[in-house]
């Protein structure tokens, strides 16, 4: 018989206003679904994503692809945004050095 406390799934990712600029993320760390989802995207195997960066376990990789999945046109509205803006930032920052 196990005496090991289960784990709701719903527990493992989290979203709040104050925390990660209210993107969804990954419960006590610091990474993001979106992270997640873009390595997924680029090829890697939930296995691999965890190994990547060694403090995640498995099912917290498969939660963060659960969200991503439940969640697709959102989060890719999400991560276009992003995608967005940094070329936007990119651009300006290349625009000042070229004015020096």
């Amino acid at each position: 018989m196990s005496t090991q406390t289960s784990i709701e799934i719903g527990s493992l990712i989290a979203r709040a206003p104050g925390i990660k600029n209210g993107s969804p993320h990954i419960v006590g760390t610091g990474v993001l679904v979106r992270t997640i989802a873009g390595l997924y995207q680029q090829g890697l195997l939930p296995e691999e994503i965890a190994s990547e960066f060694g403090h995640l376990n498995l099912a917290q990789v498969y939660a963060a692809l659960a969200y991503y999945h439940a969640n697709r046109e959102a989060m890719d509205a999400e991560i276009t945004e992003e995608e967005v803006e940094a070329a936007r930032l990119e651009h300006e920052h290349c625009s000042k050095l070229e004015k020096r």
